[in-house]
């Protein structure tokens, strides 16, 4: 496979619509953690997070209106920390940080552009099993 240094690392890397694409890089490195890779111009920046990407892109009509029916999952290592320095950044947290029976410590919240995210942390190894779940030998 060839490598190019104009393509963001990961296998999958989602595409994030802004109305301000370079507000929304800043506040998701301030915020979030995220650390910036590339950008060009104003209408399109990569932003890294623990050796992954996400890419931040002009909104096509430039409304604010965003789809809540999906969101963005990203496994940290400290939500408690994480939290704290998302807080102190102005995230609307929708769901505080709290334990779940399948072994995550997760909160949720929404960014400047109304994008939904929730930050996990495995706080124990849990069988999908005890809570109804069921592992596939495709893992």
């Amino acid at each position: 496979m060839i490598t190019n240094r104009s393509m963001p690392p990961g296998v999958i890397i989602p595409e994030l619509a802004y109305p301000d694409v370079l507000a929304a890089a800043a506040w998701l490195c301030s915020a979030l953690g995220f650390r910036e890779r590339l950008r060009i111009g104003d209408h399109r920046v990569q932003l890294i997070y623990g050796g992954t990407c996400i890419v931040v892109t002009e909104r096509a009509d430039g409304g604010h209106v965003v789809d809540h029916s999906h969101g963005v999952m990203v496994h940290v290592a400290n939500v408690d920390a994480h939290h704290a320095q998302a807080t102190a950044n102005g995230a609307r947290v929708l769901r505080p940080p709290t334990d779940y029976p399948y072994g995550e410590r997760q909160y949720s919240l929404e960014d400047i552009g109304g994008h939904r995210w929730t930050f996990s942390q495995s706080i124990a190894d849990v069988d999908p099993a005890s809570y109804g779940g069921i592992l596939s030998d495709a893992h």
